[in-house]
């Protein structure tokens, strides 16, 4: 294992809390001295099946851990899924079924192990213990929570001045959480900075048991692409770790310049000094893009790939055609006597956007051009005369040629 100073530094960079922080350095301290690893826990609850950069956030943190030496438990919430966590919540989560959260739980690992070494990782369902608890232990449990400690929290209290329901199973919550730190016997756990109050409801519960308390490290929420909000999915302002590397980049050459500093450090090994030149006043902002792009994409696809992306991309930026554009095919009976196919109709079967009213949103902006001569069509009524071998461009990205079947 690296020393202790240089474990502090990797360990700390892009971390928001450490609490308690002198804890965590007697860990590390008596971890070195012992040989012994910590055992450094994560749970994701499977509510969705699509990682993205957001998630990664905690993950690459995880995988810091394991690369220093320690041991990396994931919790697969399969059960407090099923609660919902209320962390940073304004309202309650829709109910999943058991069913829903199996099948995504499968996928999440999937995606995960692009981050984490699963082979080196240990991997818990909390099912596998809650399943098995009696009626009388849910009420042993309740008892280290009074109503006012779980009140207090900070998005319950929100929701109960703004006379928003609070309901029961929610405040078991931050129990079931903490009680997996119990189970697998946690001496750090990392989460997002809105978790704070169940990372430290563990401590309480490994005490009580006669275990020495998990130290918290939280993590920052990512901004989307769009700089301002959190990243989510239901936003659309999200990087999918699962997209191809061509998305991938391109949705970080779109993200604004305030938000890149934060994308750098907590999205890539990148040294700071490094950062801090790219990001120098003076440099163009497109260049430390490129850069962290690059970064980002070489992590799920490789370095070839990333540079394969970047030049692909200016070579769009330049209003070229790729080297490859996929052909879509397209049955010739959706054409009209004289082989015309309405503008937002022929988006929608080639399946460059999901619905022909996005299709005509796309026309009337400007976004959307036909055949070698790149003419833009900006009437969502206009007709399109196709021939097979057409080729159509939607947006920045976004280029079919059409198969006539």
């Amino acid at each position: 294992m690296p020393d202790l100073d240089e474990q502090l530094r990797i360990l700390r960079r892009g971390v928001e809390q450490i609490v308690p922080e002198d804890e965590f350095r007697k860990k590390l301290e008596r971890s070195l001295h012992a040989n012994r690893p910590l055992r450094v826990k994560y749970g994701i609850d499977p509510t969705g099946i699509d990682v993205h950069l957001g998630h990664t956030v905690p993950l690459r943190k995880l995988r810091q851990f394991q690369d220093l030496g320690h041991t990396a438990i994931i919790i697969i919430g399969n059960y407090t899924a099923l609660v919902g966590d209320p962390s940073g919540r304004d309202e309650t989560r829709t109910k999943l079924t058991e069913a829903q959260v199996e099948a995504n739980a499968r996928d999440y690992l999937k995606q995960v192990g692009r981050i984490i070494d699963l082979d080196r990782a240990e991997v818990h369902h909390n099912g596998d213990w809650f399943s098995k608890w009696s009626f009388l232990k849910v009420l042993d449990l309740m008892r280290h929570m009074t109503l006012g400690q779980m009140s207090a929290r900070e998005d319950f209290a929100k929701r109960i001045a703004a006379e928003k329901p609070v309901y029961l199973h929610e405040c078991l919550y931050p129990l079931m959480q903490g009680w997996d730190s119990v189970e697998i016997r946690a001496d750090v756990e990392l989460g997002g900075a809105e978790q704070l109050f169940s990372l430290l409801v563990a401590r309480d519960l490994q005490q009580s048991q006669g275990q020495e308390p998990q130290v918290a490290l939280t993590m920052p929420i990512l901004v989307g692409t769009d700089g301002v909000r959190r990243m989510g999915k239901s936003l659309g302002n999200y990087i999918g770790v699962a997209e191809t590397s061509e998305n991938q980049f391109g949705k970080v050459m779109s993200i604004p310049d305030e938000p890149m500093r934060q994308y750098f450090t907590l999205l890539t090994d990148l040294p700071m000094p490094e950062i801090d030149v790219l990001l120098a006043s003076g440099v163009n902002p497109r260049d430390a893009k490129e850069a962290l792009g690059k970064a980002i994409v070489s992590q799920y696809h490789g370095a070839v790939a990333a540079e394969q992306s970047a030049a692909e991309f200016r070579r769009r930026a330049a209003g070229e055609d790729p080297d490859e554009i996929p052909d879509i095919a397209l049955s010739a009976d959706k054409l009209d006597a004289e082989g015309r196919v309405p503008a937002p109709i022929l988006i929608k079967e080639l399946k460059l956007d999901s619905s022909t009213s996005n299709a005509r949103r796309v026309i009337e902006q400007g976004g959307f051009n036909v055949g070698p001569e790149r003419e833009t069509i900006s009437d969502p009524k206009a007709l399109i005369y196709v021939s097979d071998g057409l080729i159509v461009r939607v947006g920045k990205r976004k280029i079919a040629r059409i198969r006539l079947v």
